[in-house]
């Protein structure tokens, strides 16, 4: 899978995917991201991206001219399957999502910043916007990380485990079990019995039974949906 980023500020997603799952994933091979700088693709003086609002009011915004001259620039190179706008004003992003997403090729995501970007952009080349919750961010620089991890991480063969995915909360709409590890015993607390028996069949049991338990009691609306 190949995503490219569109941004006006590179520097924030350096670290994001330079370590843990996402350094292995595009060091193996199986996701590979890129980040650009908006800026270049501006032919104002000292590389201008934004600029005042018709119609007057507070704050600034991202301007079409360079945002197009990047997509396109870009489009030349590659098809993406989606072209997604990061806002607080889109679809919210969940785990079913990322399963959807996961199973693109190529996606091109284009950070927001300042009051947001020209609607034209939105209107003529934007095919997905998607929100992470709703509340605002400086910009769409951490939400576009959100994106990258949850979606590369489904990709197979990016987990050591290539089931471990599959129990991830929110898969079947559900969230996930307890889980424990080593002592069995920790100041008299003990790890379930059935967690040690071995028998396959009612561990399984146990973790489906516990999984809708915590499900009901912290997010009873997961269980409504279809």
């Amino acid at each position: 899978m190949r995503i490219d980023i569109i941004t006006v500020l590179p520097e924030l997603l350096e670290s994001p995917f330079a370590h843990s799952i996402m350094k292995r994933a595009r060091s193996k091979g199986l996701l590979e991201v890129n980040v650009h700088h908006l800026r270049q693709y501006s032919n104002l003086r000292q590389n201008q991206v934004d600029d005042y609002q018709f119609g007057g009011g507070a704050g600034m915004v991202m301007m079409i001219e360079p945002l197009v001259n990047a997509i396109e620039a870009l489009q030349k190179e590659i098809t993406y399957d989606e072209v997604i706008y990061l806002t607080p004003d889109g679809a919210t992003f969940n785990q079913k999502m990322a399963n959807r997403l996961s199973l693109k090729g190529n996606l091109l995501l284009i950070c927001g910043h300042y009051k947001g970007i020209d609607e034209r952009v939105r209107e003529h080349f934007v095919t997905m916007e998607v929100s992470i919750g709703d509340f605002v961010l400086s910009g769409g620089e951490l939400a576009a990380a959100v994106l990258v991890d949850a979606i590369g991480r489904l990709l197979p063969g990016v987990l050591n485990d290539e089931t471990s995915a599959l129990f991830d909360s929110f898969q079947d709409n559900l969230l996930a079990p307890p889980v424990y590890t080593r002592p069995e015993e920790f100041r008299g607390w003990k790890v379930p019995a059935v967690l040690m028996s071995g028998d396959h069949r009612k561990i399984e049991e146990w973790r489906h039974e516990e999984a809708l338990k915590r499900t009901r009691e912290r997010r009873p609306d997961l269980l409504k949906h279809d």
